[in-house]
């Protein structure tokens, strides 16, 4: 099934405004005197954060002034079948040490269900994008891209598994059902944050799981790993960005790591 002309154009508008939070949070990356302060929840806000969201909100408000928005920094704002779900930097931590990866995430949902995103990596030089029945890509641009297929690897064993923060599985109380199914891996490494989703987009990582996680986290990944051929739940199995956490993998070890983290 190939994607809408409505979706080709959205999915246009999302590499446009991925182009423009790419120019800003470039910009601030490493900057001396980078401006940052800390939210409610402890977690680190930058100057680019809210910088990267205020210019898609204006993009979105002057191109799609109908649809409504959920990001990370602003308030929900808008009611509309479709609504566009930013998170404007995603690996903040990793942004004020320096640390390249860090991705700013743009999804699309219509009807309750995500149908089209860019995730967009200036530091590491990468950009991956899917729309509903369009596949999945990475690339520089959408004429210049390579489509996504996730692993065909069957056996845990054989699965390299990759995650965020043991400490946040420890905290939800699945540390030992995370522990035992890294054990059960061929390889396990902390790639952490969307990059994780994105290798398992690419077939290179063959699980990644992650037990705390907001929507705008989780939107854009869904749909690129679901188009790529592979399946993203929360941790009770349930399809979609929708639940708390996530557990994304090339479908064929889905059922196998669910019942890894629903043993404790």
């Amino acid at each position: 099934m190939a994607a809408s002309k409505e979706l080709t154009d959205d999915l246009r508008l999302a590499h446009l405004m991925a182009d423009d939070a790419d120019s800003l949070s470039m910009n601030r990356f490493k900057a001396q005197d980078l401006q940052f302060s800390s939210k409610p929840d402890n977690t680190p806000v930058t100057e680019a954060d809210t910088a990267v969201e205020e210019s898609l909100r204006r993009t979105l408000s002057r191109t799609r002034p109908r649809d409504a928005i959920k990001g990370e920094e602003f308030a929900d704002s808008g009611e509309s079948r479709r609504r566009w779900i930013i998170d404007p930097i995603d690996g903040t931590k990793n942004y004020l040490r320096g640390v390249p990866v860090w991705a700013t995430l743009i999804g699309l949902e219509v009807q309750g269900q995500i149908v089209a995103s860019v995730v967009s990596a200036p530091a590491l030089g990468r950009r991956w994008w899917a729309s509903l029945g369009g596949g999945a890509y990475t690339g520089r641009s959408l004429l210049n891209a390579t489509e996504l297929s996730v692993s065909r690897v069957t056996s845990l064993a054989d699965a390299s598994l990759s995650y965020s923060d043991i400490a946040e599985w420890v905290a939800s109380g699945k540390g030992q059902g995370f522990v035992d199914l890294m054990r059960g891996c061929w390889r396990s490494r902390a790639y952490g944050d969307f990059w994780s989703y994105m290798m398992v987009a690419e077939g290179c990582v063959d699980i990644a799981c992650e037990p705390d996680l907001q929507l705008y986290d989780m939107a854009a990944l869904d749909i690129i790993v679901r188009e790529a051929g592979g399946r993203f739940t929360d941790l009770d199995g349930t399809d979609g960005p929708w639940g708390k956490g996530a557990v994304a993998t090339n479908g064929l070890l889905h059922d196998t790591v669910l019942e890894y983290l629903g043993k404790y």
